[in-house]
């Protein structure tokens, strides 16, 4: 029985929220420009081979305290 408003309802706030990011992202009625790196595919291409460069170097493997936000080195328990 609600639904004849509910769905009414969510159908139109997707088409609002659809209008508004078109204005604001496609149009761009704020404003601004799209990056050159979005346009380039020759750095996409670069960026995407960094990414995939094996083999991958790192430092000690650590852990983040959720709470404080700090990283901890793991110490390997062979030692």
């Amino acid at each position: 029985m609600g639904s004849k408003y509910i769905i009414p309802a969510v159908l139109g706030s997707f088409a609002i929220a659809y209008v508004f990011d078109q204005l604001v992202a496609d149009k761009k009625i704020f404003g601004g420009t799209t990056p050159s790196t979005v346009s380039n595919k020759e750095w996409w291409a670069e960026t995407d081979k960094k990414f995939q460069a094996w083999p991958r170097t790192a430092g000690s493997p650590v852990v983040m305290n959720p709470i404080s936000r700090q990283n901890f080195i793991v110490k390997s328990s062979e030692s």
